[in-house]
């Protein structure tokens, strides 16, 4: 067996374990996207595997489309974390934060873009270089929800010990290496470079895997109430969309 089909079998096993522990740890429940998501990684996995071993040429057409779809998830992940993060103050908020918060994301999403160019390998096609770029701009959308988390994990009452900042850890990391490897391939390497920096970058996906097994593996701990400075905030928020509601029809 080679190194990299271990590396394959090792990600798969580790999917699955993390998919087993978000449903006995009731994860799902909190984060419903992000179970759908590790399912998806899992279930493409193992059949880019196989199409790529029995249909090589239909390979990259495949891959074109589930990079698509994984970068979809991906944005309703990190809205789906930025609304749990307000699980203590949901109720005294507007209906539509969540909307606001999937825009801001979305508006995040546009400012990066251009950034991402520079993690794009030249010399490629027009379809693998808007692929790379699609995957550039997710990288930098996670890192980016894993710093402003963790900055403000103060204000959020958010502790290493809550789901919420386990999933951005999780994703921050693994995209910090991605992010790395991409733009030492926009360079000039040679085939076996390149081929090491992608292993690099599974074997970082492992450790992201190994984090989360063992952070879902213990009990979350009970979530903290906001600091008085964000509970004022958010209330001054929900009060505001209390009162417009209940204004005059």
């Amino acid at each position: 067996m080679s190194f990299e089909t271990a590396v394959s079998l090792a990600g798969a096993v580790g999917e699955c374990f993390v998919i087993v522990l978000l449903f006995y740890r009731n994860v799902r429940r909190l984060l419903p996207i992000f179970t759908v998501f590790v399912a998806w990684t899992l279930v493409t996995d193992l059949s880019s595997s196989c199409i790529l071993s029995v249909h090589p040429t239909l390979y990259f057409r495949y891959y074109l489309y589930q990079v698509s779809i994984d970068s979809l998830l991906i944005f309703a992940v990190l809205v789906e974390l930025a609304w749990s993060v307000l699980r203590p103050m949901r109720a005294s908020l507007p209906k539509a934060t969540i909307y606001v918060i999937a825009g801001l994301v979305a508006i995040a999403a546009v400012i990066i873009w251009p950034l991402a160019s520079h993690t794009v390998p030249s010399g490629f096609g027009p379809e693998s270089t808007i692929l790379y770029h699609v995957q550039g701009t997710a990288a930098i959308l996670r890192v980016g929800c894993f710093l402003v988390m963790a900055s403000l994990s103060q204000l959020l009452s958010l502790g290493w010990k809550d789901r919420e900042l386990q999933v951005a850890t999780g994703f921050g990391v693994y995209s910090i290496v991605s992010l790395i490897v991409a733009v030492l391939h926009s360079h000039p390497s040679t085939g076996e470079q390149y081929h090491w920096l992608d292993i690099a970058t599974s074997v970082s996906y492992l450790g992201t895997l190994s984090y989360w097994e063992l952070s879902f593996s213990a009990k979350e701990q009970e979530r903290k109430q906001f600091s008085p400075q964000m509970q004022e905030l958010l209330l001054q928020i929900g009060g505001g969309g209390r009162n417009r509601r209940s204004g005059p029809q």
